[in-house]
């Protein structure tokens, strides 16, 4: 039997209406991921592959059910070994190694927490997510940089205990995971946790201060039910690839939890670096059923020569983690025949709308609202928005636990309720159509405040990437005395074409003949590069500080 149809009474609707008003998730009491999930379907179907790894340098591996619950199993052994109890926390920096899978399952099966981590992050940065979690152990990736962050952390941090190094050749200062873990008896008990204690933990920054610590309960893998199934749409027995980094929320979204319950195999591509032509030879030849993959992502395979050969496997496409614009997505349906739907959300929670399969995609849309939430747009006093109207997107919680969204947050030595007289709010600004489609506008705090209007980013760079001068394109607010803010683009050029005040006019003018002319960049910057993350995504607050500090 299909172990989803264990928590949906229904999987099948007739339309979106349906959908909204009848989907119901059933949460046991007391749900386990690692008993539930993976030693399920190990019984049921232990030769079914839960993992297919493979990386640039040629090196491919597969994992069905039975061998990942005996790997994780030995994990589990060897960090009780090492002093790791029920709520501990270990944070990793892993990348998308195969290990990582191991490693969570383990660590669910013993009730530790993960602290998922970007491998870009510096010394500094691992020492104040490792202080603020007070984590137990590290368990990092053999990378030269990486190793370079985490050689002082055992002096720094009072909290941890030891230092796991992931690869095959180990290193002398530091315990070896993969060789001493394996050496274990498997662990084949439970942790006997409840549902409400912790599982899983995103740092996860806001307009101010240090990141903040989301934490999520042992429940968050059923909110991702609705993830897998009604925005990837992943099959049972299916491949589903969304590229992330394991330190970033999507990686949950999009690579164990709601695919594992839905019976989907995970493809774990793992790159070093991005390139979007060594993508295209993987799609080819692992020929996944499903991919879920950033805008950029997008963008760079079109630019790449994407050819329907490349995804002839793949049955249906998604996104999210940024807007995705309109003409990237009908260009990309005029070569492949297919649209690709977007998913909005955020690491606190799971899908909020999403462009859901009984929804006729509307290009740049972010689809409807989810089933699981009751979601709303808010004027900033807290009333309701006309449709048109733009407003913050909350969740009204009606005094509920809501399935999938974080429990808490943590910060400054203290927990804080994300929910304030019953709405979680997003910070994210939208507006509703007449037909119910929701449509992004920016982040409240990314909102460009100039001469008394509201621009939105994403509204000014969807323009400026439809140039043929323009191979990328960042919007933010560049500080200005007397519009208190002005929009500056900042511009990576394709080949061909190099900076000039001519070509800063033309695409000043292009921009008012395309939309509406108050919003046109001000001030335009050409930069070789963009700060980003290792899924392609733009990392806005650095290239704002670069930039300001560049002109100021």
């Amino acid at each position: 039997m299909e172990l989803i149809k264990n928590y949906l009474p229904r999987t099948e609707f007739a339309s979106y209406e349906d959908f909204k008003e009848n989907f119901r998730i059933q949460v046991p009491d007391d749900f386990d991921f690692a008993r539930d999930i993976v030693d399920r379907w190990a019984a049921q179907e232990p030769d079914k592959t839960a993992l297919v790894y493979c990386n640039d340098e040629g090196f491919a591996r597969k994992f069905s059910f039975a061998e990942l619950s005996q790997l994780s199993k030995r994990a589990a052994a060897y960090f009780i070994s090492l002093g790791i109890k029920p709520g501990d926390r270990i944070l990793t920096l892993l990348r998308r190694r195969y290990e990582y899978w191991i490693c969570a399952v383990a660590m669910a099966r013993i009730g530790a927490v993960v602290v998922p981590a970007s491998i870009q992050l510096t010394e500094k940065d691992i020492i104040y997510r490792v202080d603020s979690a007070k984590a137990k152990l590290v368990i990092a990736l053999n990378d030269p940089f990486v190793l370079e962050q985490v050689k002082n952390l055992r002096e720094k941090c009072p909290s941890l205990l030891d230092i796991l190094i992931v690869g095959d050749q180990p290193q002398e200062q530091y315990r070896g995971f993969n060789q001493e873990y394996i050496e274990y008896d498997e662990w084949n008990h439970y942790s006997g946790c409840a549902n409400s204690d912790e599982m899983i933990i995103y740092f996860t920054s806001g307009t101010t201060g240090y990141p903040k610590m989301a934490i999520h309960n042992r429940t968050y893998p059923l909110g991702h039910i609705l993830t897998a199934k009604y925005m990837q749409c992943v099959q049972n027995n299916g491949l589903h690839l969304t590229q992330s980094d394991s330190g970033w929320a999507k990686f949950g979204w999009g690579n164990i939890y709601g695919q594992w319950i839905c019976g989907s195999a995970i493809l774990a591509y793992d790159p070093v670096r991005f390139n979007p032509r060594n993508l295209l030879q993987a799609l080819e030849r692992y020929k996944p059923t499903s991919l879920c993959i950033p805008p950029t992502m997008y963008r760079f395979l079109l630019r790449e020569g994407l050819e329907k050969k490349h995804v002839e496997s793949v049955q249906w496409f998604s996104t999210a983690g940024e807007p995705l614009s309109g003409e990237v997505n009908k260009e990309f349906h005029r070569i492949t025949g297919h649209y690709i739907h977007e998913g909005y959300g955020q690491s606190e929670g799971t899908p909020i709308t999403c462009g859901f399969p009984w929804l006729p995609v509307r290009p740049s849309s972010m689809g409807k609202p989810s089933p699981l939430y009751q979601v709303a747009l808010i004027r900033p006093d807290g009333t309701l928005c006309e449709q048109g109207e733009e407003g913050e997107v909350v969740i009204f919680t009606n005094g509920q636990n809501q399935l999938g969204l974080l429990t808490a947050y943590y910060a400054s030595g203290e927990m804080i309720n994300p929910v304030q007289n019953g709405i979680y709010h997003t910070g994210d600004i939208a507006y509703e159509d007449k037909d119910g489609y929701y449509w992004y506008v920016g982040r409240n705090d990314d909102m460009i405040k100039c001469s008394g209007y509201r621009i939105g980013p994403f509204e000014v760079e969807s323009v400026l990437n439809t140039h043929p001068a323009v191979r990328e394109s960042a919007i933010i607010g560049h500080p200005d005395e007397i519009r208190g803010q002005i929009v500056c683009a900042v511009i990576l050029l394709n080949q061909g074409y190099t900076p000039s005040d001519e070509l800063t006019k033309e695409l000043q003018d292009y921009v008012k003949q395309n939309t509406a002319p108050y919003k046109y960049p001000r001030k335009i910057v050409y930069l070789p590069d963009f700060p980003k993350t290792t899924s392609g995504k733009i990392m806005r607050r650095k290239l704002r500080d670069i930039i300001i500090s560049q002109v100021v």
